[in-house]
């Protein structure tokens, strides 16, 4: 049992310094379900931390700013000091729920998965047969803040139990991302998705073409300065985990991607495996947005939330959500160890570790990260994977002494999803025109390739400098979404 803390609060937080005061002051929550960070309007030193319509006044770390778009503490010239204004979501009746609940007779491996309460091993395996899967996942942009830190996890040394290397998926953003180096990552052989070009709030009430833009335009970007492989972009994460109901999931489907990894689960004592969206979904949708119909064949890879027994540190979708930074590493080690126990000891459904780049920056959490790592690599049967991996796994289950047999995780296997990067690399000081404003800003990239006229955005994803030039095609006809026609 880990150390008692007298802060014991259920309270979600994006890395701070130390919690201040868990007192209402003059801010006020926008309502008792908008749990979340707000800025502080006095200050873009500190920001609000609202739970069930209780506010806890937090600190970013020395010399860090709290950015109010992407809802985490960074550096100054990189945050976008807030409260920023937001357009109020349009009032909009919920969709219909048209999807059936499960039924195991007719939803057959290797195209669907579901079960009743979706804790069932598939196949109907047994949990000491099956290997223990870990995913590490990373949102975000990669650059200097972290790629050295990710360098540190993925160092060659870390092996799975079969003598392979360990690799993790990285959910892109566009802005501050350094190319060469998700060039690096794609090369490596580590899984590159998209979560979005612009990280805008409010995607998820946006339509069918919003939805084109911010993720295939982010693919596009990823082929066209990273060299990543459209092909191997088959994973998608909706910005601060807000799913965008059946348009989201209908971009998914007629652009090739095989998963989405958005939709979070409430605590419950059994964590859920992933699943197919041909039924209902078998949880609870905190967010309010998932999908309402069915997508045969797409897989959703749900965010089981991460807690410890007495919520100690709170509980979290995000590692770095939880209130963990007031723990010393062998305690974080603790942690870790008692919420991995609760996938390990029951039904081995896949332990996914999803990081921000604010989890590096307190080193007690990297350190106590690492030390997990290293103690549950000692474990004979525990695979730390992509998340693509592990679909392939679960299309078609093995026992633990088959997984030789499992190709994708075979080590001779050709694992990387981009081109050998360049030494030399460009730097590009590009003119950008922020959206909605008649300014132009410079934002820098770095490139194995040429540098574009202008910075990539939306619209534009070759950087070209002509304004909503892209135009993407998709696989099959549009049709309506959330019952509504959709725009061609």
């Amino acid at each position: 049992m880990l150390k008692s803390n007298s802060f014991k609060i259920f309270s979600l937080l994006f890395v701070a310094a130390y919690v201040v005061a868990a007192q209402k002051e003059e801010f006020t929550c926008p309502s008792t379900i908008a749990n979340g960070q707000y800025a502080d309007p006095a200050t873009c030193r500190r920001f609000y931390q609202c739970v069930d319509g209780f506010p806890y006044l937090n600190r970013c770390p020395s010399g860090l700013y709290f950015d109010d778009l992407q809802k985490f503490c960074t550096f100054k010239d990189e945050a976008k000091c807030g409260p920023l204004a937001t357009t109020p979501a349009t009032v909009t009746e919920a969709p219909a729920d048209l999807a059936k609940k499960c039924d195991t007779s007719e939803c057959q491996l290797p195209y669907c998965f579901c079960s009743k309460d979706g804790t069932q091993i598939p196949a109907g395996l047994e949990a000491d047969k099956i290997p223990q899967m870990i995913m590490l996942t990373f949102d975000g942009a990669v650059n200097l803040n972290n790629y050295d830190h990710y360098l540190k996890i993925f160092n060659g040394k870390r092996k799975n139990p079969n003598g392979c290397n360990i690799r993790g998926t990285f959910f892109m953003a566009h802005e501050y991302s350094n190319y060469q180096q998700i060039q690096h990552l794609g090369y490596a052989g580590h899984e590159i998705a998209t979560q979005s070009i612009s990280q805008q709030q409010g995607l998820q009430d946006k339509g069918y073409e919003e939805w084109v833009g911010e993720m295939i335009g982010m693919r596009e970007i990823l082929r066209n300065f990273a060299n990543v492989s459209v092909n191997e972009v088959v994973g998608m994460r909706a910005p601060f985990l807000k799913p965008g109901r059946n348009t989201q999931y209908k971009v998914l489907e007629d652009f090739g991607y095989i998963y989405d990894s958005s939709i979070t689960v409430p605590p419950v004592p059994v964590p859920v495996w992933p699943y197919t969206l041909d039924y209902k979904i078998s949880h609870e949708c905190k967010s309010g947005t998932c999908p309402s119909k069915t997508f045969p064949g797409v897989w959703e890879v749900p965010l089981n939330t991460h807690y410890v027994e007495g919520y100690e540190g709170g509980h979290c979708p995000f590692l770095d959500q939880c209130v963990l930074h007031n723990l010393d590493e062998n305690e974080v080690l603790e942690w870790l160890q008692e919420d991995f126990s609760r996938y390990y000891e029951q039904n081995k459904a896949p332990y996914m570790m999803p990081v921000h780049t604010n989890w590096f920056q307190t080193k007690p959490l990297e350190n106590g990260l690492h030390k997990f790592l290293d103690w549950a690599l000692e474990l004979p049967d525990v695979y730390v994977v992509t998340i693509s991996q592990m679909l392939q796994y679960m299309t078609d289950p093995k026992e633990l002494r088959d997984v030789s047999q499992i190709d994708a995780w075979k080590c001779d296997k050709n694992v990387a999803v981009a081109s050998k990067p360049c030494n030399i690399w460009n730097t590009c000081a590009l003119p950008f025109k922020i959206p909605e404003q008649n300014i132009t800003d410079t934002r820098y990239m770095e490139t194995c390739r040429e540098c574009p006229n202008v910075y990539p955005w939306l619209g534009d994803a070759g950087g070209t400098g002509i304004q909503g030039r892209d135009s993407y095609i998709f696989s099959g006809p549009v049709q309506e979404a959330d019952g509504e026609p959709v725009e061609e």
